[in-house]
């Protein structure tokens, strides 16, 4: 299926998005009882710091993440491998609000925004005819992360304090990530892409937009209108869990449980997509990806039964699986290659803003006295309206050839 430098991309980009996990909410939130324990803090002053240091992290992204067009890959992936290295040996020593917010802003920034930036943006650069398989295996590695890690950190915690947990990841980021960088993609440069056996149709020559030119185009606000959507509503329902929980009386393990459905359904779409995408494009599949996150608002508004926590948690799944492969496969498809990074790097920066939103909004909501019903048919406007506007530009987002 994949020669052997096409392997070798995307075993990196395996590695890095599993190592992103380090940044992602799910990891952080394990030791959110640890931290404020040991810093005497609220739930509330907790989410505060976290939202404000994600969307520090956020705009900062959109800066550095686009030198990773003008540099060599192998470079600038051992830059943000050194970063996440400080980051989580600097994680170790929170001893205060102010290095609680320091801390959660490194690890939101090199984990979560560069970590991730760096594995799709050079799989998206590099593939082109098998663009949507290879990013579909890169994002395993998160997928991987996210079985793995919960029990292995819940288990180490037990027998070791959360300190040394951290600084154990900060040593072994330090040493395994450059050999395997360096195994991988010492040879990339900015010009090399997957080989195109000479019996196949040559490809079309497309524009390459810079960012500049990206923003100026109403089709990236409408796809964006879109994209956004999966991170800020799983953020909210994955933060506020236990107020969906209590509202709907499912019980404390019911929607734990439910994650299972979410993974192994997020996982099946991620592996299938890939294939859907380089058969038919992403620029068709686009209108599909919020379809089962639309229905799962519906799903939580109508439904109580313990049982819909699985459907629910399960429709949502399939939309995450979708979305990780389209959210990086469609920029390359409209806008190009060349300048990639750049671009990816403001998509990025959004997604984590909105992860930040997400947060911040439901809170809203729910300290407003809105139901989860009512939250729900919110979501459900939002994801309505984003689905028209791309329905209406569908056949818009094709390339433009040179």
């Amino acid at each position: 299926m994949f020669k052997s430098l096409n392997f070798k991309v995307i075993i990196f980009g395996f590695i890095f998005t599993f190592f992103s996990s380090f940044g992602q909410s799910f990891f952080l939130g394990l030791f959110n009882s640890s931290i404020r324990e040991t810093l005497s803090i609220t739930h509330g002053q907790f989410g505060s710091i976290y939202a404000s240091a994600t969307l520090l992290s956020s705009f900062v992204l959109i800066w550095v993440g686009k030198k990773i067009d003008d540099i060599n890959i192998f470079k600038f992936a051992f830059y943000v491998t050194l970063l996440l290295s400080f980051s989580c040996f600097f994680f170790s020593k929170i001893s205060s609000i102010i290095f609680l917010f320091i801390a959660v802003f490194l690890m939101r920034f090199s984990g979560q925004g560069l970590m991730s930036h760096t594995a799709t943006t050079t799989i998206a650069r590099y593939f082109t005819k098998s663009r949507g398989k290879a990013l579909s295996f890169g994002w395993f590695g998160l997928s991987t992360a996210e079985f793995i890690l919960p029990v292995l950190i819940v288990y180490l915690l037990t027998i070791t304090a959360w300190q040394n947990i951290w600084i154990s990841i900060s040593i072994l980021v330090l040493f395994f990530l450059p050999l395997a960088s360096s195994f991988l993609i010492k040879k990339l440069d900015f010009d090399t892409r997957e080989q195109i056996d000479s019996n196949e149709t040559a490809i079309k020559e497309i524009k390459q937009w810079k960012r500049i030119e990206v923003l100026k185009d109403y089709r990236f606000y409408i796809v964006c209108l879109n994209m956004l959507a999966m991170p800020w509503i799983a953020t909210g329902v994955f933060v506020y869990q236990s107020f969906i929980t209590e509202a709907k009386e499912w019980g404390s393990f019911v929607i734990a449980q439910s994650f299972m459905v979410y993974s192994i359904l997020s996982v099946v779409t991620l592996l299938g997509s890939g294939f859907l995408i380089d058969k038919f494009t992403s620029r068709k599949l686009l209108i599909f990806m919020n379809i089962p996150l639309l229905f799962s608002t519906l799903v939580l508004f109508y439904f109580d039964n313990p049982i819909t926590s699985f459907v629910f948690l399960g429709l949502i799944g399939i939309s995450n699986g979708l979305a990780n492969v389209l959210g990086s496969s469609t920029w390359a498809e409209i806008y190009g290659v060349k300048f990639i990074g750049s671009i990816k790097a403001l998509t990025t920066a959004l997604m984590v803003f909105s992860t930040a939103f997400g947060t911040a909004l439901f809170g809203f909501l729910i300290d407003k006295g809105y139901s989860i019903e009512q939250i729900a048919i919110v979501s459900f406007i939002y994801i309505l309206v984003s689905l028209i506007l791309l329905f209406f530009a569908r056949n818009k987002l094709n390339p433009e050839y040179i």
